[in-house]
């Protein structure tokens, strides 16, 4: 939003310079980016008219003017602008003027003498670009200061908006906040009714009411569309940043930017019947201003007559429709979009319109009715006219509605840290023009029309410290007691694991949660996962189910960069659709930790031969984080694992993640080289371990005994370790295996598991009969739970 300086302070004029104004405005809020003079600086420079300007007698582009600049008698002044001209008026800039440090003294140029400078607008800093002289009104007085004249000794600000303070995009607007700051008199713009001078009406339709619950139309005849916009309009709106197209086109948009309420004007013979606020028929098609062509969405909201569509509402005009210089009667509207009904239907269109940037953010829904009589006098002053009454259609069941908000005192105190007087802030309020009632020891405050950012009580707090002011509220340093947080001994927390594993020579690394979908599909046989609706690249459009992904890819990136030896882990959060489960809005979002070890086990030396790694290393890796529990592994298969050499891994019953080797077909299409071992856990079953609790030492010998038991081919040796254990009376302190054999001596589709077995006890030592019974004990277990024999 850019603004004058000069036009805001003919609505509040605060008493500060241009500085203190900007950096009053910053600290509210309404945080200024730029902030520059609309001239540069010159002095000496008044208007003047050319009286006589004939060409040089020694250069075919320089012109001898005569020059009236007030004076007793006429300079003279040799200019090379292409458009000087006998009659025009310019800016002139006297003998001992200074132009942005170039001083003006009398000159000879091709031999003849001058005494002057005529000035472009480019040569006086109003404009980056000029193709002559700076043409001047003819009823500019001659001998005038052109700073004076002109009203250079102006600011432009250009201030940025956060989408909620729509209010203060327009003068209007941004005066009440300053009044409100500053307490400053607000003297607003007078929008009283102007008197009909006839009957003459168009009757309205709303046809979306809940899109466009109000709209206000007036038909204006005998209007003279090609009257001059005024000087004082024209500047104002050139400091705004837009262009004076016409004079009924101006005034549309310097009430836009004085009230804040776009309007439209239609050229009133080219309308048919009455006016509806519609969405399209399919196949509608309109053409707007710009030239473009639009076949508009079915939830785009069209101004139509009884016969075509004439604009997109709330964003552009249609040329078919609007006024041209040859306009006698026309028809102005105004009205209240619903934000969401405006909300990006320019930019589905390839641009932008000030009027959408402003309904889509949220218009004051009581002003169209002033904004038209705003208008009305405005046209009726410049190009004449006799208006009609106003029409008005309003629904006024869908209009917004302005809620009282209940404002806590003690939450005032809490929020802001300051201990504000209610009558302080009650006067807060009033300046803010919000009605403000008490309510026990707080408020009870409701917003004027125009305030649909104010809602919450956290809303009003933020006002009161905006008028308080940011900077007067003192910084205190945060006080409170500080005690140590029990930690329970069985707990440990995620950084405890990161250290263990960096403790087995893995680096930690952080991957994006969103992947490729193929990621997906090759490492977790995922079909159908959480989908991005915004990526922030096209191979990145999937949320993650599964760490191995990242995992892979920080590997290839690796050997590319020939490091053949590559162990990473990664904690992190996966997403998974998990409509039974736990979810937040439908999704699971477990916490893993997932690692990758590639490349040899140990790095090259001369003291061992070379080996790659493999599941057993990794396993032992595993089993050393979850010490001092004991995790069981079971034969399984994974979409991204290699078959046979994968397991999944159980921990007190229930499956916790799983451990193997990389998958053949993926090594190959990932060009990794050698296949990695990886395994991904539930990070939860990692953080619970067990409260170490003491054991006497036994002063008494351990007793080992072998047992070697012959089963079926298939059975995993876990099963029957298991079975084992589950027999051993107390006295047992390991078993463990040790050994597995096939070939002679064993039966086809069997083999020998052998497992060394050691018992001990704290108070005695033992006896060969209560060694012997033991492994009695186990053996008869094993045959009887799993068919196992003794191995002869």
């Amino acid at each position: 939003m850019q603004f004058s300086e000069l036009w805001l302070r003919s609505f509040v004029s605060p008493a500060l310079d241009s500085d203190a104004l900007g950096h009053l405005l910053t600290m509210a809020g309404l945080e200024v980016e730029e902030q520059d003079g609309v001239a540069g600086p010159f002095s000496k420079v008044v208007v003047a008219r050319i009286v006589e300007a004939e060409k040089h007698p020694n250069a075919d582009k320089l012109r001898v003017c005569k020059v009236d600049a007030g004076l007793e008698d006429l300079l003279q002044i040799v200019c090379g602008a292409p458009n000087a001209a006998a009659g025009m008026k310019v800016p002139c800039a006297l003998v001992g003027a200074d132009l942005a440090g170039f001083a003006i003294k009398p000159a000879k140029l091709r031999g003849v003498e001058s005494f002057g400078m005529l000035c472009s607008a480019k040569e006086l800093g109003i404009s980056e670009e000029s193709s002559g002289l700076l043409e001047l009104p003819e009823d500019a007085p001659i001998g005038a200061d052109l700073r004076d004249y002109l009203a250079l000794d102006d600011t432009l600000f250009t201030i940025k908006l956060t989408p909620n303070r729509a209010d203060c995009l327009s003068l209007t607007g941004i005066a009440r906040e300053v009044a409100a700051l500053t307490g400053s008199p607000l003297s607003l713009q007078d929008c009283a009714p102007v008197a009909a001078q006839h009957e003459a009406t168009r009757a309205i339709v709303l046809d979306a009411p809940d899109a466009c619950p109000r709209y206000c139309g007036r038909i204006i005849r005998g209007v003279d569309a090609k009257a001059s916009t005024p000087q004082w309009m024209k500047q104002r709106l050139a400091r705004s940043g837009i262009r004076s197209i016409s004079a009924l086109v101006d005034v549309t948009n310097y009430v836009m930017l004085e009230l804040g309420q776009p309007l439209h004007a239609f050229d009133e013979a080219k309308l048919n019947g009455a006016i509806h606020v519609r969405f399209p028929v399919q196949g509608e098609q309109v053409l707007l201003l710009n030239g473009q062509s639009v076949l508009p969405a079915a939830d785009t909201l069209l101004i139509a007559d009884e016969s075509r569509a004439l604009a997109l509402a709330g964003v552009m005009g249609g040329e078919d429709s609007g006024i041209t210089l040859e306009t006698r009667d026309l028809f102005l509207e105004s009205a209240f979009f619903a934000p969401d009904a405006i909300a990006g239907r320019a930019r589905s269109h390839g641009f932008s319109s000030d009027a959408s940037y402003r309904f889509e953010r949220g218009v004051d829904y009581a002003l169209p009715g002033k904004a038209i009589e705003r208008a009305t006098r405005l046209i009726l002053d410049i190009c004449g006219g006799q208006p009609g009454p106003i029409r008005e259609a309003v629904e006024a069941d869908k209009l917004p509605v302005r809620m009282p908000i209940r404002l806590r005192a003690a939450r005032v105190r809490r929020v802001l840290g300051i201990a504000l007087s209610a009558d302080t802030v009650a006067e807060m309020f009033r300046r803010l023009s919000l009605e403000v009632a008490r309510d026990g020891e707080g408020f009870l405050v409701t917003p004027p029309s125009y305030r649909f950012d104010l809602e919450i009580e956290e809303d009003l707090i933020e006002e009161i410290a905006r008028l308080h002011g940011y900077d007067n509220i003192p910084v205190v340093a945060p006080r409170g007691p500080i005690s140590m947080l029990p930690r329970p001994e069985a707990r440990r927390d995620a950084m405890s694991i990161r250290r263990l594993v960096a403790g087995r020579e893995y680096q930690e690394v952080i991957n994006f949660a969103f992947v490729e979908e193929a990621w997906e599909a090759d490492f977790a046989g995922n079909s159908d996962p959480v989908r991005l609706a915004n990526p922030i690249a096209s191979q990145m459009s999937v949320m993650r189910s599964t760490l191995l992904g990242g995992l892979v890819a920080n590997l290839a990136t690796n050997r590319k960069r020939q490091t053949s030896r590559v162990r990473v882990f990664e904690i992190g959060r996966c997403f998974a659709r998990d409509p039974a489960g736990q979810p937040v809005d439908g999704f699971s979002q477990p916490i893993r930790l997932a690692a990758l070890a590639g490349g040899l086990v140990r790095p090259e030396q001369w003291g061992e031969a070379g080996r790659n790694v493999d599941f057993f290393d990794i396993k032992a890796d595993l089993e050393a984080l979850l010490l001092p529990r004991v995790a069981e592994f079971e034969r399984a298969a994974h979409p991204a694992l290699h078959p046979g050499r994968s397991a999944r891994v159980m921990l007190e019953g229930r499956s916790i993640g799983f451990v193997g080797e990389l998958h053949p077909v993926w090594v190959q299409r990932y060009e990794l080289g050698s296949a990695p071992v990886v395994f991904e856990i539930e990070l939860d079953a990692l953080l619970d371990t067990v409260t170490p609790a003491y054991r006497e030492v036994s002063r008494f010998p351990a007793v080992t005994r072998d047992l070697a038991l012959v089963v079926d081919q298939g059975m995993a040796a876990a099963s029957l370790l298991k079975a084992l254990w589950s027999a051993a009376p107390p006295i047992v302190q390991h078993i463990e295996l040790f050994d597995q054999y096939q070939g002679k001596g064993i039966e086809q589709n069997r083999k020998s598991l052998a497992f060394r077995v050691v018992m001990q006890e704290t108070q005695k030592t033992l006896e060969d009969a209560e060694v012997d019974a033991v492994m009695t004990a186990l053996t008869r277990h094993a045959e009887e739970s799993l068919g196992a024999k003794l191995r002869a």
